[in-house]
């Protein structure tokens, strides 16, 4: 069967443009509606949150009916429904209410598609970033135009301008093509248990729960946190799309980068990175080229970890479990690890300074470097 390059990556395109939405003016939304620092905190808390349930429930049908692309149909359609509830009614418990309804079914549907997106690929699995870097593109264009909207006719056209984007991601999902899984013997008899329990996999959930919470800070607050030094909203914006190009540009190169380096280095490498950025933004934001320099390091930190990370989800899980795996790893790492960092930095973000703040996500992958050091061992993987 051809894989149909286009249609994987137009969905990748339109699902991170929502993530173009919600990251850098989602907050600054639920500021203007009036809620506080650990308010907004606990509802991105929340939206992350459900990433621990939903990505298990799905997966686990998904395996065991063979309906991955059912599922992402159905979840993506009652994301769309849902979000509609937020023109309804404000405050606090409503919001809550909806934000985990909505996300609840949209956090479901990436960890099946990264699934279906593997199963496609079989063949030729080191396509994967070709394919997936679509996604930081659509984050970009989404970024910066919505930017421009917002400027022009207000941040009260968020929702708006979000249900059209969770609308467009239902239907792009009806022209996507199912494809048949092959399981071979050998994996039949490996329990989803077994290989969880393994060091190397444990080793690697903790890795990637850890890198994840280091981010709860600077997708909560890293809008505001700029806004309130003095810059403006459309340079903000440049700055979440800047991050976003770096990540293009080292997708392009990560077939080079998984030739030369295994994938243990590449994570290494990407973690002592994470560090160093987190210290940058949380010690000189205040210099516009240190700020710039940070968001650049975003494609050698998040871009190559996470591609490493499917690949490693696609190697430990094998084909009978692709569906588990990938929402095991989702509910861990964005999951558990950003529910984690987004309640907590709600908590203390008006406690202490942002360098310590971002001390401490820089301490989370030191943490994070250590494991990787100690329990992943590359001859596993490559």
């Amino acid at each position: 069967m051809k894989v149909p390059y286009g249609r994987l990556s137009s969905f990748y395109f339109f699902y991170f443009s929502t993530f173009g939405l919600f990251l850098p003016y989602w907050n600054p939304y639920l500021k203007s509606e009036g809620f506080s620092a650990l308010e907004m905190g606990e509802l991105t808390a929340l939206l992350l949150g459900t990433k621990i349930i939903a990505p298990n429930i799905f997966g686990i049908i998904a395996d065991c009916t063979g309906k991955g692309l059912q599922i992402i149909r159905t979840c993506s359609f009652f994301a769309a429904f849902l979000f509609i509830g937020f023109f309804f009614k404000s405050g606090y418990l409503w919001f809550a209410v909806i934000t985990f309804g909505f996300s609840f079914f949209w956090n479901a549907c990436l960890p099946q598609f990264e699934a279906l997106t593997m199963c496609h690929l079989k063949e030729n699995p080191h396509q994967y970033s070709y394919v997936r870097l679509w996604g930081s593109i659509g984050f970009i264009v989404s970024v910066m135009g919505i930017g421009f909207l917002l400027e022009n006719y207000g941040i009260d056209q968020l929702p708006l301008i979000a249900t059209g984007l969770l609308v467009f991601i239902w239907l792009l999902s009806l022209m996507i093509p199912e494809v048949k899984q092959y399981f071979h013997e050998a994996e039949k008899v490996t329990g989803v248990w077994k290989i969880i329990k393994k060091p190397k996999t444990l080793a690697f959930l903790m890795v990637f729960m850890l890198l994840q919470a280091a981010h709860g800070p600077y997708y909560v607050f890293y809008s505001i946190y700029l806004e309130e030094l003095g810059y403006s909203g459309a340079f903000v914006g440049r700055m979440w799309a800047l991050a976003v190009v770096s990540e293009v540009i080292v997708l392009l190169f990560m077939k080079k980068l998984l030739a030369c380096f295994s994938l243990r280095c590449l994570l290494m490498g990407s973690i002592f990175l994470s560090i160093i950025r987190w210290l940058m933004i949380g010690w000189f934001a205040d210099s516009l080229y240190w700020v710039a320099s940070a968001q650049l390091l975003n494609g050698l930190t998040f871009g190559i970890s996470h591609v490493v990370a499917i690949h490693l989800v696609h190697l430990y899980f094998g084909d009978q479990h692709q569906g588990k795996g990938q929402a095991l790893f989702s509910s861990i790492s964005f999951g558990f690890g950003g529910m984690l960092g987004s309640f907590l930095s709600g908590h203390y973000w008006e406690q202490f300074e942002p360098e310590i703040i971002y001390s401490t996500t820089a301490a989370a992958c030191v943490i994070a470097l250590l494991f990787s050091f100690f329990a992943v061992k590359s001859q596993n993987y490559l």
